[in-house]
């Protein structure tokens, strides 16, 4: 599948470009919110489990549709672009159960494909998952949950082989932690299997409830309940579907810690307020403004002097791991102490470090600063930081994006820090945020994305 934008080229490629960043000024003006990243690869991998074609809308270009629509083809499935949005993907066409092991490290594709390639074939065989390393991302529940169907799972040093002896059977599982990966699974798992399946403490972030309405739209009968449970009873076969990709909450939310934290005024089209949930009442909170300009449409600025706050991540329904590297750098600019206790994934701190260079004030600890049930409490993980502001961040000539989320916090700094700011490891960012250069150009953000030397 040819690759639509110049941002989605081959990750050694970018690696030889870099970002500029001249900031210390007021971010002003609007932007749109591209696809979900955290469902629009999710709905790519669906798509196989119907037997006629189904089309996406509002693709995002991002280099995981790009690396995801390899997977997909490698495998003999059909994959075309109609424009730069729309997404056709035939599964019909596919012909082999072996993702190639090129693919690996590139995202964590591969683990969601194991299920749904067991629907089709004895055998399957999968690489190693990657993804960014921001904590362990155990397999163990997707794992787990094929043998709960009934299938065998080997593990090797290359990979992953599933084996089906039998049609799957459906059956109760219950995770013992919400995980979005391993929900996915149980689902693309029980759409096909005989009988009813039932989930238990399952995670319901609104890319879950995406993607049952997807699987909903293709055949499948999904009952959801009150609390973290998933009924659902096994269907023979599932058709294809027309599906939009809801916008990116995780953008949306770092699109208004950027105008907070620059003291601008940003408006943000293409996101459904109701997917921010939490999100909105702690920007608020801060100090944050919000004024709902349509259905899909919000206006984000700062409303009063900046107040710190504590902030413990947690599974839908609370605030999201993924909005607190973009809100640490808000923080940096609140006037007094503020506390971020990570919950969900235990190395998710090393962003400070960098941040701590431009002039931030921050400490991180293996306490749990906070009240929430925590997985990592006296396991020597740095989970917890605290931030001490506010400070005046000031432009470095160089610093390099660890991965994809602290990748558009960096960014953020670097919009609000004074002077020239260079920032390298771009592929990370552009894994999960397509066209970042002229969208935010379009604003009065003035970056480039620059060739440099290898």
């Amino acid at each position: 599948m040819p690759c639509a934008e110049t941002e989605c080229k081959d990750m050694t490629e970018q690696e030889n470009y870099a970002y500029e960043i001249e900031g210390g000024y007021p971010v002003i003006g609007e932007i749109r919110c591209l696809g979900a990243k955290n469902f629009v690869i999710k709905a790519m991998v669906a798509a196989l489990l119907g037997n006629t074609p189904t089309t996406l809308t509002n693709v995002p270009p991002i280099g995981d549709v790009e690396i995801t629509a390899e997977m997909l083809t490698s495998i003999g499935v059909t994959v075309q672009r109609a424009d730069n949005e729309v997404l056709a993907i035939d599964a019909s066409t596919m012909n082999t159960a072996a993702i190639p092991v090129p693919h690996s490290g590139s995202n964590r594709t591969p683990i969601l494909l194991l299920s749904i390639l067991l629907h089709h074939f004895d055998t399957v065989s999968v690489p190693v998952v990657g993804g960014c390393q921001i904590g362990a991302r155990s397999v163990d529940f997707h794992l787990d949950a094929i043998r709960k169907f009934g299938g065998i799972v080997e593990e090797t040093e290359q990979g992953y082989i599933a084996h089906r002896v039998k049609p799957l059977q459906g059956t109760h599982i219950h995770l013992p932690y919400p995980s979005v990966g391993a929900t996915e699974t149980c689902l693309y798992l029980s759409v096909l299997a005989e009988g009813r399946t039932v989930i238990s403490n399952a995670a319901i972030e609104p890319e879950i409830f995406e993607l049952i309405t997807m699987l909903r739209a293709m055949g499948a009968i999904i009952f959801t309940s009150p609390g973290r449970e998933i009924r659902i009873d096994g269907v023979k076969q599932m058709t294809g579907t027309k599906m939009e990709v809801l916008g990116d909450r995780v953008e949306a939310a770092s699109w208004a810690s950027l105008a907070c934290a620059s003291n601008g005024n940003v408006t943000v089209h293409g996101i459904r307020p109701d997917t921010l949930g939490n999100f909105l009442s702690y920007f608020q909170k801060v100090g944050g403004g919000v004024e709902l300009l349509g259905a899909e449409s919000i206006r984000f600025f700062r409303r009063e002097a900046l107040r710190p706050a504590i902030i413990e991540t947690d599974v839908y329904p609370g605030f999201s791991t993924d909005w607190q590297q973009p809100f640490a750098i808000l923080l940096t600019q609140a006037d007094g102490i503020s506390i971020i206790h990570e919950t969900v994934y235990e190395k998710r701190f090393g962003y400070l470090k960098t941040l701590d260079r431009l002039g931030a004030r921050t400490q991180v600890t293996t306490h749990c600063l906070g009240e929430a049930a925590c997985r990592y409490r006296d396991m020597n993980y740095d989970h917890s930081a605290i931030i001490m502001g506010p400070t005046l961040l000031a432009a470095s000539d160089s610093i390099t994006i660890p991965d994809l989320r602290a990748g558009l916090a960096y960014v953020i700094a670097a919009a609000i820090a004074h002077g020239r700011t260079t920032i390298s490891g771009i592929h990370f960012l552009e894994r999960g945020y397509g066209n970042i250069v002229p969208r935010l150009a379009a604003m009065n953000l003035q970056i480039e994305r620059v060739a440099v030397r290898s």
